[in-house]
């Protein structure tokens, strides 16, 4: 979400979809529509169902085009390694696949893709090869010797949503959220764009994320609850983030809006930019009608990510105006005599070919900023940039866990100098972007140490991504050594997960805890990851059906929920659920009744949450035999039972 104001694409896009039918053999073409429609939520939707129909690298290359732009980098992953491996794939599915491996902390992987795009695109500048390789290495050492520094989840904040862009203002909090909460529904004006044949954009749902539009939100004290920040914006889309000056009088925040001046192309899609917007409050505490920056310009460019000095007299944003550096420059503009806003002054000293977004100074007059055209751990990353006499001096990355292979963006200074919040789409959180505190003074009580191994041929496995998940907190990685070897820091009295995940390898999840331990010690957990062989066929143990039905009984249940595990610890793989039957009875009966059985067992699956494109239905009847128990052959009992069966196959990884 947070992309659309302040990511790789500064723009915010007005969807205009046209209906689409739902029969089966339209799918892909309805899938196409919605993606060039920028309906990512949709256009997954329905390309998977057209994958599972039949595949093509087409259909791969948009679904990890699509789960790229929703931030699903795990998702991405695995669509692109499908693509890159498929006949005739572009070499731009090799770097989208490297960007995906770097996302998901596979550092060792992503620089060898990255490599590899290298070599097959020869005209790739020394200066962007040299990005690309310096950050997997530097990100492997900033991980391996984390900074004293804990990010902690403000759940008091946070939604299922994107929620970003938190700043203290007058005791309490106003932050950015495309939740929808009902009461919380915003009066503002109607949409009325329309295009000839089509639909006008739906005034609650966000066609590229599937969620609500952003608006600002405020929690006046820790006490009280979430409202919607007392101002009409004036529009029915994106609002969000905000900027106050130091007495809070005055505010800066982004919006997107459908104006008379944009330009309108029949049958297509419009490009709304992003624009700022001021408002001052007046003496009974009511804010002004928005008054619009002199600077915005909705059919070229957008201007976005404001932030207002204290005294009021320097605007600082991000924009891809003409003349910048890169896809989103930043700028600052100062206050004239007159009152009015200079031309923007481009910050040359710290923009790159990349964006650089989020423009902050602390109390300390250091200036942060992030950045993904720097050598960093991936997608946008926090640099701070220290003043040398009247220009900005050394630029450092603020290393890891402050960063991660994520977006980290969207901070706020706080009284001391620092950073008090930021915003984040690293993994853990509780929705797509995350709000987080820092706290510089975290206590190391404990020391967890283990090895991954290969669970089949126990051997270690090197270059394993570790996660260790506090509940209820943020989370660290790191990647095994040449002996498969992991360390972390723990905290006293809580509780974490840790996992380990390899390409080629289903994951392995386990708990611990340093509740109630009194004495400082190091925790050993080893973790076995198993092998993928797709079509490789893995059998259900225990799932018994009553005579003739097909309905899930209770110790059934037991063993799918394990299935259910699976698939969650392993959100990328998609699998067949298979039936069998012994040979009793008509061949014709035993093929239905397998089927129900199977399809009985996926509905299962999929009331558990599990996403029903993942997984298929196959009754095989009496069609695959383990034994020599065919048509008309004597068998015991045993030998009936070993080919009644629940079987399931990974057919995606």
């Amino acid at each position: 979400m947070k992309r659309i104001l302040i990511g790789t694409c500064i723009s915010a896009y007005c969807l205009f979809a046209l209906g689409f039918s739902a029969k089966a053999q339209y799918v892909l073409k309805d899938a196409d529509k919605q993606y060039e429609l920028f309906n990512y939520s949709k256009a997954i939707d329905l390309y998977e169902q057209a994958y599972k129909k039949k595949k093509s690298l087409h259909v791969a290359e948009r679904l990890a085009s699509s789960y790229a732009m929703v931030f699903n980098y795990r998702q991405a992953e695995s669509w692109y390694a499908i693509a890159v491996k498929t006949a005739d794939s572009n070499p731009e599915n090799i770097l989208g696949y490297a960007r995906a491996l770097q996302s998901n902390s596979k550092y060792s992987e992503a620089k060898l893709q990255y490599l590899n795009y290298i070599d097959k695109k020869k005209d790739v500048s020394e200066k962007q090869q040299a990005v690309w390789i310096a950050s997997c290495d530097s990100a492997l050492k900033w991980i391996k010797n984390p900074k004293k520094v804990e990010l902690i989840n403000q759940v008091a904040l946070n939604s299922a949503q994107s929620d970003w862009g938190a700043v203290n203002y007058q005791g309490g909090v106003v932050f950015t959220s495309d939740r929808s909460v009902k009461g919380l529904e915003s009066e503002e004006s109607k949409p009325f764009l329309r295009f000839d044949g089509s639909k006008q954009p739906d005034k609650q749902v966000n066609g590229w994320t599937g969620n609500g539009y952003l608006k600002l939100y405020i929690k006046a004290s820790p006490k009280d609850s979430i409202q919607l920040f007392p101002i009409k914006a004036g529009t029915r889309y994106h609002v969000g983030s905000a900027s106050f000056t130091g007495d809070g009088k005055t505010m800066y925040f982004t919006l997107t809006r459908i104006s008379n001046e944009l330009e309108k192309v029949k049958n297509k899609p419009s490009t709304v930019n992003v624009e700022i917007y001021s408002s001052t409050k007046d003496a009974d505490g009511k804010w002004s009608e928005p008054v619009s920056f002199a600077y915005n310009n909705v059919n070229d460019y957008s201007v976005g990510d404001p932030f207002i000095t204290t005294d009021g007299n320097s605007l600082y944003f991000a924009s891809n105006m003409p003349g910048g550096l890169g896809g989103a420059d930043i700028y600052v503009c100062l206050k004239t005599d007159a009152g009015e806003w200079g031309k923007p002054i481009n910050l040359k000293e710290v923009n790159t070919e990349g964006n650089d977004r989020s423009p902050v100074f602390d109390e300390k007059d250091n200036f942060y900023f992030s950045s993904d055209g720097r050598v960093g751990m991936g997608g946008l990353d926090v640099f701070r940039a220290l003043r040398e006499g009247g220009g900005i001096g050394r630029i450092e990355n603020m290393g890891y866990p402050f960063n991660s292979p994520q977006d980290d963006f969207a901070f706020s200074p706080n009284e001391k100098g620092g950073i008090v919040y930021l915003s984040s789409n690293r993994d853990g959180g509780l929705g797509s972007d995350d709000i987080y505190s820092i706290d510089q003074k975290m206590i190391l009580a404990f020391k967890l140490e283990g090895r991954v191994f290969d669970k089949n041929s126990n051997q270690p496995i090197t270059g394993a991504s570790v996660t260790l998940a506090r509940v209820n907190g943020a989370s660290l990685k790191t990647e095994t050594d040449d002996n498969g070897a992991y360390r972390f820091n723990l905290a006293k009295e809580s509780e974490y997960n840790v996992s380990a995940e390899k390409t080629d390898y289903r994951s392995d999840v386990e708990n611990l805890a340093t509740i109630g331990l009194t004495t400082s010690s190091v925790l050993t957990q080893d973790l076995y990851l198993e092998g993928i062989v797709i079509d490789k066929a893995i059998r259900l143990e225990n799932i018994y059906y009553d005579f003739d039905k097909w309905n899930i009984r209770a110790d059934a249940a037991v063993e799918l929920d394990k299935l259910v595990k699976i698939m969650k610890d392993n959100p990328t793989i998609w699998i067949e659920l298979g039936s069998h039957t012994d040979s009793r009875g008509k061949d014709s009966y035993n093929l239905n009744l397998s089927q129900k059985r199977a399809e009985s067992a996926v509905q299962y699956i999929i009331s558990k949450g599990i996403n029903k494109n993942r997984i298929t239905a196959k009754g095989y009847g009496e069609t695959q035999l383990l034994n020599k128990c065919a048509n008309g052959v004597d068998c015991s009992e045993e030998e009936h039972q070993l080919n009644r069966r629940t079987e399931f196959k990974i057919v995606k990884q």
